[in-house]
């Protein structure tokens, strides 16, 4: 009877937890962050009318390494047809993000969140995370880690949302 209980406490608190959580289908939140590459800050409302692939991640993170030139071909390849990536990276030492940036040069926007709070509106639970933003600023689709092979199903999925009105 007590594991009931405690399994009951745990879902309710989970439930709490993801109430609070972005969704498919749902505004995506409004951010304003210092750029790592300008000394101005970037808020998402600067890409009105354009589909957005927001990237969270961080200079430790592996499959980050893979994501980042496979991301900036696309956006190279996509963006004359209004595309942008916008990541945002979540070190709180800036100097570990500028290096990884040398290692890996992007073209596309590159935003510093180090206390994690855009992280936390997101609800980022692992890296990277991602969302891709319609032209209507509504978030419609979420995707965990990354590997090569998602680079084809992201852009298919960008590709549409690039095509609707």
């Amino acid at each position: 009877m007590q594991n009931k209980v405690i399994l009951i406490a745990l879902t309710i608190l989970m439930s709490a937890f993801n109430a609070n959580a972005v969704e498919v289908g749902q505004a995506a939140p409004q951010f304003t962050l210092p750029s790592l590459q300008q000394n101005q800050p970037t808020g998402l409302n600067q890409f009105s009318g354009k589909v957005v692939y927001v990237d969270f991640w961080a200079s430790w993170c592996l499959p980050c390494r893979t994501s980042f030139p496979l991301l900036n071909a696309l956006h190279q390849k996509l963006r004359d047809r209004n595309f942008e990536v916008v990541a945002i990276n979540l070190d709180e030492d800036k100097a570990n993000a500028e290096k990884f940036l040398k290692d890996i040069p992007v073209t596309f926007t590159v935003l510093h969140d180090p206390n994690g709070e855009w992280a936390d509106k997101f609800v980022v639970e692992s890296m990277p995370t991602s969302f891709i933003i319609d032209k209507q600023g509504v978030i419609r689709n979420i995707h965990h880690g990354f590997v090569s092979d998602d680079i084809k199903g992201l852009e298919q999925k960008i590709v549409q949302l690039l095509a609707a009105k």
